[in-house]
This record gives C-alpha cells, sequence and structure tokens, in this order.
C-alpha cells in the first residue's frame, strides 16, 4: 500500500471535506425543495398512516386472546379491551415440542444476515471502485455483463448452485456441508452482487475526478485511494444497499429454505412463523406475536441508517 505524506494527506482530506461540503447541484435543491413543500409532506403522512395501519393491527392482535381474535376484527378492541401476554410466552417460550423456541430462529437469522450482508457490501464495493476507476482491457464489457445478471431469475440458479455446493470434495471431504450457515452466506452474497455492483458504481464514478487526481499525484495507490478516499465518500450509497440487503436476507424464506436443509439447528426466525400458523392455519395468534418480535431488527436497522439511507437515494442519482 502506498503511503502518504502528511502534509500530502491533510491536503487530500481537506479536498476531500469541500466535495463532501460543497452546494448542492440546481436539480438537487429542486428536488429538496418539492420533496419538503406542503403538499409532499402531506402525501407523505397519508402514505405513512396508511402502511402503519396493518402494523397497528398486527401488534394490537397480538396482545388479544385467542378467542377475541377469531370472533371479532382487531378494530373492536376500544370497545372490548382484552389484554394477554400469553401470545408473547407461547412463542417465546415454547411454541411446539419438537421444535427449538423462536429466541433460537431468532439468533439463526442474526448468525445468517449479518455476514450476508457484509460480504456482498464488501466485495461489491472493491468492484464497483475498480469499474469506475480502474483501467484495464474488456471493463466495459464486464460490467455489462453483471449488470446483466441481474434480469436472471433467482429461482434458476438455487437447483444449480445447490448441486454445486454438494459437489464441491476434497477427496470424500465436502467443502460445503448441507444445512451450514456457509451455503446461506454464498447464496446470498452471489445473488446480491450484481445489483450491489451497479449501484455502488453509479455513487462512485461520480465522485469527482479532481479527488482521485490529487490522491495519485500525492503517490496514493488505488489501496490508499480506495480505503482513505472512496469509502468515506461512499457511505451513504453502502449504507442504502446494506439496509436493502438486510431487510432482503432477513424477510427471505425461499434462499433459506433451499440451502439450510430446512433444520432447526441453520433454519431462520421467517421458516418458524410460517410453522406458527398450526397445521390448519388456525394458530395465527400466535403468528401475530411471533411477527411483530421478528420486525424488531429490521425496525431498529432502518431507523438506525434511515438518514444515509435518504442521502444515498439523492446522491450520486442527481446531476445538474
Amino acid at each position: 500500500m502506498s503511503a502518504i505524506p502528511a502534509d500530502s494527506a491533510a491536503a487530500t482530506a481537506t479536498i476531500t471535506e469541500e466535495v463532501v461540503e460543497a452546494p448542492l447541484p440546481p436539480l438537487t435543491r429542486r428536488v429538496k425543495q418539492r420533496l419538503t413543500s406542503r403538499g409532499a409532506t402531506a402525501a407523505a403522512i397519508i402514505i405513512a398512516t396508511l402502511w402503519t395501519i396493518p402494523t397497528f393491527g398486527l401488534l394490537v392482535s397480538s396482545f388479544r386472546p385467542k378467542d377475541s381474535i377469531q370472533d371479532s376484527g382487531w378494530w373492536t378492541f376500544l370497545g372490548d379491551f382484552q389484554f394477554t401476554l400469553e401470545n408473547y410466552a407461547d412463542v417465546l417460550a415454547s411454541g411446539r415440542s419438537s421444535s427449538p423456541n423462536l429466541g433460537q430462529y431468532f439468533i439463526n437469522s442474526l448468525a445468517i444476515v449479518i455476514p450476508a450482508t457484509i460480504f456482498p457490501l464488501v466485495i461489491a464495493s472493491m468492484a464497483a471502485y475498480i469499474f469506475a476507476w480502474g483501467r484495464f482491457r474488456g471493463k466495459d464489457t464486464l460490467f455489462i455483463f453483471v449488470f446483466a445478471l441481474q434480469i436472471v431469475p433467482l429461482q434458476m440458479a438455487l437447483i444449480p448452485l445447490l448441486s454445486l455446493f454438494i459437489n464441491l470434495k476434497i477427496g470424500e471431504f465436502q467443502l460445503l456441508p448441507s444445512g451450514s450457515y456457509a451455503q446461506l452466506w454464498i447464496a446470498h452474497t452471489i445473488f446480491a452482487l450484481p445489483l450491489a455492483i451497479f449501484l455502488l458504481h453509479n455513487f462512485i464514478s461520480e465522485i469527482p475526478n479532481e479527488v482521485i487526481e490529487a490522491a495519485r499525484v500525492d503517490g496514493a495507490g488505488h489501496a490508499t485511494i480506495f480505503w482513505r478516499i472512496i469509502l468515506p465518500l461512499s457511505v451513504p450509497a453502502i449504507a442504502s444497499f446494506g439496509i436493502f440487503q438486510f431487510l432482503w436476507v432477513w424477510n427471505d424464506l425461499l434462499v433459506a429454505l433451499v440451502f439450510s436443509g430446512g433444520t432447526a439447528d441453520v433454519a431462520p426466525i421467517t421458516q418458524r412463523l410460517a410453522e406458527l400458523t398450526g397445521t390448519r392455519g388456525n394458530e395465527w395468534h400466535r403468528l401475530t406475536a411471533g411477527a411483530f418480535i421478528s420486525m424488531i431488527i429490521p425496525l431498529a436497522v432502518f431507523f438506525g441508517l434511515q438518514r444515509y439511507f435518504v442521502r444515498g437515494l439523492l446522491a450520486g442519482g442527481l446531476k445538474g
């Protein structure tokens, strides 16, 4: 890795700060004014209310007894208020006797989603930088190929990828055994990379050329430019895609069923939620409690990174 002298590094950091704090382009200012107008605010409040009502109904139902849920809708709780914690106790403590409680599946989901979000972000950010600022033969053709992979249906790749994992052996030793976290991490990473590279490339390629050239004049190599300049400036875009990837993996059931083998040791919380309804679908009073518990982590991630999410949506996509 090339080192940057102290005075040169300070100059590069100053340029980077100027880029971050530079005035917004005219088109960006116009879009921001429209999004903060009274009409846009009223529309946002209406949409948020419509999206919140089902969530509020789920919350109310999760605290209602089984008989009340089956006899009346959640909106009648004001006239016939009944409160119980039995749904949550049933879901968290025991569930079915043949399966672990919801807490084990909750931990499984965290063990799946955290690496499956970090791995594609790391690989995609490096690939996006090379596609945006690297110089090598066939770069445009390769980028078009990566972009085209987005149109390949995920379902078409499930069985071939699973077969590859099963047949990946050294002698009799299977490198990726069935029912392991490794299969899920690699599968989610592969499925996320085309979109991640495309989105991050669009953002990174909009970084002013003067910043990159100043770092190169100071003696910085690709590694130094990537870690000291590209990553700090790309935090909004990385956080934005990180939110999407986290939510997608957390809510995924299809990929988890295929690559986890359906075993309770690896299965995510979405599989347990599908089982909570019972064989005839008559136990959905437990499903309301389980579904609300499963929403805690995604909501925390979204609200914790929402400021980066908004900046990532506006930055890089507006010019003028």
